[in-house]
């Protein structure tokens, strides 16, 4: 039986509002990877070791630890093994879409300068919020996304100030550039005229700007123990585009086209969660010291999407709310000094699912994640530090069960041993650089 005139209309709304979630679904990572030698450490430290220009981000009362003026740079490649086998019970014909995320290259720099005594100064950039997925077009999800890109890139000034010999503070504003890419393929079969009708496509892309910021502190009670605490406050990007539509027939195509829905302007309020990190590190001897870490991130607030429909009779506007959820972070890490000249870093870290298994989907495949690093920094000159590291961040079987009407069809099967290489190479400059 063909569709009733009211369950089309039903039907091309829903693919217009389809891509709301998945949108925002496609940024839904924050990484501690930087191109840093935390990458080593498993991040472990990350608010309290204060030992390179990176803690203008980690935190920015950091800087006030560091000797003279310092440069840091450094390069990353992200290799990613993220495939999807679908199982009994997915409705869709298709392929399982291949790696959908690959190698992704990175880059970040660092650098503090010295205002006197007891005030540094610092700027960054670099980007650790978000990751691009690209499935193959014939793939069973391809009518939940094909391409989910959504990037941010940071630029941070800060500055920090030495109140006593024990205590520093630190502020930074992060200014972020947001990159957004969607697009998915559109069911136009008709199960009576037309079964086979090649599928039509939708793409929306924009980019915009947002500004948050962080705050932290660092307590040194004695020399080479510290206790450090970071808040990141949250970043707004708000997208705008009139997704484009090509390759549509049959009564979806109709139906898009005279409801006017070809041409309607979508605006999207999504927000990076905010987050706090707490951490120590401690020297037990000249040679061995270890750090651990505690953190927060409200993913439950990316999940609460700001949306607007655009059109000739004014601005709709509305929330939709996913069903993410807040997650923990613990670390705990090690640095051994063989000589003057190397150390060597480990680090394991977990963070918790910002997702249930009956909630994850295709188009963000994440769960709780076992990280793994080793590293070493070799001191070439009293001028220039170079780190190595390696970490593996695991994942495991990710199922996923997803079903959006006959539209989009059902999605069932898991994501098996997923994990991320990540491969670190970066070198500090000036005066006091040291590992």
């Amino acid at each position: 039986m063909r569709m009733a005139r009211k369950e089309i209309f039903a039907l091309v709304t829903l693919i217009v509002a389809s891509f709301l979630p998945a949108v925002v679904q496609a940024g839904g990572l924050s990484l501690y990877e930087i191109g840093t030698a935390d990458v080593g450490l498993a991040s472990a430290g990350w608010a309290a070791r204060a030992q390179d220009p990176a803690t203008l981000l980690k935190n920015p009362a950091g800087m006030n630890l560091l000797e003279g003026n310092q440069f840091q740079s450094g390069a990353q490649l992200l290799q990613a093994g993220i495939a999807f086998s679908p199982g009994a019970g997915t409705s869709v014909d298709g392929n399982s879409g291949g790696n959908p995320v690959g190698v992704l290259p990175g880059l970040s720099m660092f650098y503090v300068h010295g205002l006197g005594e007891d005030v540094k100064v610092g700027l960054g950039l670099f980007s650790n919020f978000g990751l691009g997925m690209n499935y193959n077009s014939g793939w069973v999800g391809r009518y939940y996304a094909l391409d989910n890109t959504l990037i941010g890139i940071s630029i941070m000034p800060g500055l920090s100030y030495r109140i006593n010999e024990y205590l520093s503070i630190g502020a930074a504003a992060n200014v972020m550039y947001g990159y957004l890419n969607y697009s998915t393929a559109i069911n136009t079969r008709d199960t009576i005229l037309n079964p086979n009708a090649p599928d039509g496509q939708m793409q929306a892309k924009d980019n915009t700007w947002g500004a948050g910021g962080n705050v932290g502190l660092l307590f040194e009670p004695k020399k080479g123990s510290r206790l450090g605490v970071t808040y990141y406050s949250p970043v707004k990007l708000n997208f705008s585009d009139t997704p484009t539509f090509t390759g549509l027939s049959g009564p979806i195509g109709s139906a898009l086209q005279n409801r006017g829905l070809l041409n309607k302007e979508l605006d999207l309020g999504i927000t990076v969660p905010q987050s706090v990190m707490v951490s120590s590190y401690h020297e037990f001897t000249d040679r061995w010291a270890m750090m651990l870490d505690f953190g927060w991130q409200q993913w439950s607030q990316l999940g609460k999407v700001d949306v607007g429909v655009v059109g000739s009779g004014g601005t709709l506007d509305m929330t939709t709310n996913i069903n993410y959820q807040d997650t923990y972070h613990v670390a705990l890490g090690n640095r051994y000094r063989v000589d003057q000249a190397w150390l060597i870093n480990s680090g394991f870290a977990w963070d918790s699912s910002m997702v249930k298994d009956q909630d994850r989907t295709v188009t963000l495949p994440v769960g709780q994640a076992f990280r793994f690093g080793l590293g070493t920094e070799w001191q070439a000159t009293p001028k220039l530090n170079v780190a190595f590291s390696y970490e593996l961040a695991y994942t495991g079987n990710m199922p996923v069960n997803q079903n959006r009407g006959p539209v989009a069809g059902s999605i069932v099967g898991q994501f098996p041993d997923a994990y991320v290489n990540f491969f670190q190479v970066s070198l500090i400059w000036g005066s006091g650089a040291k590992g």
